[in-house]
């Protein structure tokens, strides 16, 4: 609903534009003034897009109203009606960008047709402001996705052209990362950016990363960042029915961190595999809160014991530093029951170091049983730990043909709904391992590998076939078209049917 000042120090004319309007069936809020002094106080206080305007009027006539309105730089059409024809006030009007000149008395026709042209001309308007906002919000997309993967941020201001400063990308403090178990944004999530921004107004910036991560940027540093992450996770298990993770980064040290923290992120959400029933994970959790410390035995022993089997000598150091660290100056665990613990690790270390002497592995353990301290049983098994280093530096590591394995199913299977947990059965490994070593190996997470070569596969298909859009997307992997152009924009800086026409450029 359209809103309209109308202005004339007599009362009747005022009335009479008022029956025209409900005359010509325009729906509209109607506000009066009786001289331009009276109605530039109003606009200064009040939202309007249309000025109909007498000129001759006490105090401030319609002609210094509508130099001192353009001068507030609103959105606002105007019009006048009045019974002086005199060219001068005709001249002035055209220079000030007057719609139209209406001569007293008024002709109801000449009326409803000027109404109608200067309403077409606010949606016009309208919709050119809206496709310049959206545009820019894309830029803006764009750019904090390229500082999300460490591009320089001089490139990042040469992307923007001047229209769009970087300047925002520091303002960040903090950033969560949303992580689900299966495709959810490409699927059941397709409208979670709306009510996560309805929900939790303190959200200041949302990126989605691929289907089943996206980034939360916050810029208030005295937000207490567990109580909202969980609240976010609880609404979205109650909206959408399914697990959500949120990984909270430490603070922000500038846009130069940005892909840092996301690297971190990645990092903290490796907790995941070791707290089933956790939903929120993050560095220097606060005194006495140990719920996401505290790692299942059976877990950690089952993660050392894959390691083992995949020859992966760095993941099971840091495995068995965490288990070390659970127990090391904790004395709510008995002796016994540690020692029983690090026995059993022992065992299963000696079962895989070739030409092991079973007479040593006792000595070991009855030395680890009769130890006085946690550092003595420490030391036993890291030295042990040591000699599987040693034993599988020689011999080529697993890992690397695994990993090989699953790339190339999914250069096979792009097109196809890949997640993590099949990619995982696929060479026997536990989700989060898969995740983890894929990153080691790769330098690059898991789920963006993904994404990137079906980016790479929609961008080869749109500059060389003349396949339809929604084709495109679903030979890509992605079932909803409106989600594919939106990753596609966000990986690229363009929709795929302006990267078709033009190439990578700016919207």
């Amino acid at each position: 609903m359209y809103r309209i000042l109308i202005v004339d120090d007599e009362k009747i004319e005022r009335n009479g534009i008022k029956f025209l309007l409900k005359r010509a069936g325009i729906e509209c809020e109607i506000a009066e003034a009786a001289n331009g002094k009276d109605a530039l106080e109003y606009i200064k206080n009040n939202e309007i897009d249309i000025l109909l305007t007498d000129v001759k009027m006490p105090f401030m006539d319609g002609i210094e109203l509508i130099e001192n309105v353009v001068g507030l730089k609103r959105n606002i059409k105007y019009v006048i009606f009045s019974g002086c024809s005199e060219f001068d006030y005709a001249r002035q009007a055209v220079r000030l960008g007057v719609s139209d000149y209406i001569l007293k008395p008024v002709d109801p026709n000449e009326f409803e047709n000027t109404m109608n042209k200067v309403i077409n001309e606010l949606e016009e308007s309208k919709i050119e402001y809206d496709i310049k906002t959206k545009s820019l919000e894309y830029m803006a997309e764009h750019m904090l996705y390229m500082a999300t993967n460490k591009v320089d941020i001089s490139e990042i201001e040469k992307y923007g052209d001047g229209i769009v400063s970087a300047d925002f990308i520091g303002k960040y403090v903090r950033i969560m990362l949303m992580e689900f178990d299966e495709d959810f944004f490409g699927k059941k999530g397709t409208d979670v950016k709306e009510k996560l921004y309805k929900f939790e107004p303190q959200i200041s910036k949302y990126l989605n990363l691929n289907q089943n991560q996206s980034l939360l940027f916050f810029d208030d540093a005295d937000l207490d960042y567990v109580a909202t992450a969980e609240r976010i996770s609880g609404f979205v298990e109650r909206e959408y029915g399914v697990a959500c993770y949120i990984a909270i980064s430490s603070p922000v040290n500038g846009m130069n961190d940005i892909g840092n923290k996301v690297d971190e992120l990645d990092e903290i959400m490796e907790n995941k595999f070791y707290h089933k029933n956790s939903r929120v994970f993050y560095e220097g959790a606060s005194a006495g809160d140990n719920s996401m410390i505290q790692v299942d035995d059976d877990t950690l022993m089952k993660q050392m014991h894959q390691d083992i089997k995949m020859k992966d000598t760095l993941n099971l150091r840091a495995h068995f530093d965490r288990f070390c660290d659970k127990y090391s100056n904790k004395t709510k665990f008995s002796q016994v029951y540690i020692k029983f613990l690090f026995s059993n690790l022992l065992k299963d270390f000696y079962e895989n170091i070739p030409n092991a002497d079973e007479n040593l592995l006792n000595e070991e353990i009855d030395v680890l049983y009769r130890a006085t301290n946690f550092d003595t049983v420490k030391e036993i098994v890291l030295n042990n730990v040591k000699r599987l280093e040693d034993a599988f530096g020689a011999n080529p590591q697993m890992v690397h043909r695994e990993i090989e394995i699953v790339k190339q199913y999914i250069y096979e299977h792009y097109n196809e709904d890949i997640t993590v947990d099949s990619l995982a059965e696929k060479v026997y490994m536990a989700p989060s391992y898969l995740s983890s070593v894929f990153k080691k190996e790769t330098g690059q997470n898991l789920s963006k590998f993904i994404k990137s070569y079906r980016m790479e596969q929609a961008k080869e298909l749109l500059e060389n076939t003349m396949l339809k859009i929604v084709d495109i997307a679903n030979k890509c992997g992605y079932q909803n078209v409106s989600y594919f152009c939106s990753s596609f924009r966000d990986c690229y800086g363009v929709s795929p049917q302006k990267f078709r026409e033009n190439g990578e450029e700016t919207e």
